[in-house]
């Protein structure tokens, strides 16, 4: 079983399938949040439907990229032979 499941996140035959996947549970996230009662928002944008995943995906690309540039313009990155 557990073999099967490592197979399907680590063999390239089954991307497409993985992409569907991942894909299908973003889509259902983004409809359940539209499920989720809003008369208890404390904010504006907390009443907007699907905002938790817009706020979460641009998070993580901002993170993304701020690391990014930290490790090749901050100098945190170092050649693969540096401590040889």
């Amino acid at each position: 079983m557990i073999k099967r499941v490592v197979d399907f996140f680590g063999e390239e035959r089954y991307a497409s399938q993985r992409r569907r996947l991942f894909y299908l549970a973003l889509v259902l996230i983004v409809i359940a949040d539209f499920l989720v009662p809003r008369e208890h928002a404390e904010y504006l944008w907390d009443r907007l439907p699907g905002w938790s995943a817009v706020y979460g995906f641009v998070s993580c690309v901002l993170l993304i990229f701020v690391s990014k540039f930290l490790g090749h313009q901050g100098g945190l990155m170092r050649r693969e032979d540096y401590y040889d």
